[in-house]
């Protein structure tokens, strides 16, 4: 890679900051403990701008992780607890008759949406309707009622949690909208350690608040350091083939797509990684992207984006365990890759 790339990051630049996001990192494991390797993917997908959808079982900590986040980045919260009664409007907002010195018209009143950063609590305990309501938010930043469209406030993030779909009283998310989220991140059972130093520490379990590590102006500048994280072509060429391959008639792919994969990732699942990856190769201090980078958001952006063929659900098989096998098979370089791309 040529040192004098236009708008490359510089030492100083990286170190400091990383330094910042290893501040917001640190205060998270404070507030969230145990769960290092999630905090990580959950700063990485916001740097990247995009939406996170979180899974697990209840009470492992997934409301407290997305609130201790808007309080260190001074984000504005807004929460809305799914529920199958819920409507549209009570997300978006609604117009509502009032008297106004004009004589009675309908005035707009924004619903909790109208935040920096929103936790859609539960997303998948809703109707598809009500689920669908966040489709033009996470998409256009903005939203319709009645014709008229409302701007979003500015930075714009949905995390999601959700419980795992065997639960009862949950609906599957549409698949169009599982697309619009950058990650999808697990969260697995706490550890006895981890358990005991929780009871022993906190009373009722409450975490400490965290104070703000970074204003607005702060958030902004980091955003564009991850915008300039330089891709490299060979990686950019390895990102393109990795989603390719998740697709069944792709030569690339392994046995376990042919088998199970259904439909593959889209191209939004490239923009994703690619995305992911450079705020994941600046959280490690580096001015470029490696695949490295790549091998670490990959799962985490393309897994939720496969639909499996039910012959996946009778063995067992979810699209983790795909894209593992997309990851093992296909090579970092093509063996006739471009001279121009082997930089």
């Amino acid at each position: 890679m040529n040192a004098d790339k236009p708008g490359l990051l510089k030492p100083d630049e990286i170190n400091e900051i990383k330094q910042k996001i290893d501040q917001v990192i640190n205060a998270l494991s404070n507030i969230i403990l145990g769960k290092q390797d999630v905090i990580r993917l959950v700063v990485v997908g916001l740097l990247a701008r995009g939406h996170i959808l979180l899974e697990g079982l209840p009470g492992l900590g997934k409301t407290e992780l997305v609130k201790g986040l808007s309080r260190l980045l001074g984000l504005k919260f807004g929460r809305v607890q799914f529920t199958p009664d819920l409507l549209p409007g009570d997300i978006t907002g609604n117009n509502i008759l009032e008297e106004t010195p004009q004589g009675r018209n309908l005035v707009f009143h924004q619903g909790p949406i109208f935040a920096n950063l929103i936790l859609a609590d539960e997303i998948n305990r809703a109707s598809p309707k009500t689920q669908s309501a966040l489709l033009e938010a996470m998409q256009e930043r903005k939203v319709t009622v009645f014709g008229n469209s409302y701007k979003l406030p500015e930075p714009f993030f949905v995390l999601a949690t959700q419980n795992p779909i065997e639960l009862e009283g949950t609906y599957p998310l549409p698949e169009a909208q599982v697309d619009r989220f950058t990650f999808k991140v697990y969260l697995d059972t706490t550890s006895e350690s981890v358990m005991q130093e929780i009871i022993t520490t906190r009373h009722r379990g409450e975490p400490p608040q965290g104070e703000q590590v970074v204003d607005h102006d702060g958030l902004q500048k980091l955003f564009q350091m991850v915008d300039r994280v330089y891709l490299p072509p060979a990686v950019a060429n390895y990102i393109c083939r990795l989603v390719s391959a998740t697709h069944r008639d792709n030569p690339l792919a392994p046995e376990a797509t042919k088998q199970f994969v259904k439909y593959g990732a889209s191209p939004r699942a490239a923009i994703a990684i690619a995305e992911t990856a450079r705020a994941q190769a600046l959280l490690n201090g580096k001015p470029n992207v490696g695949f490295e980078d790549v091998k670490v958001v990959a799962p985490t952006a393309m897994a939720h984006r496969l639909v499996l063929d039910y012959t996946a659900k009778l063995e067992g098989v979810d699209g983790r365990q795909v894209v593992a096998g997309v990851l093992e098979s296909v090579p970092e370089l093509e063996k006739d890759i471009p001279q121009e791309l082997r930089q």
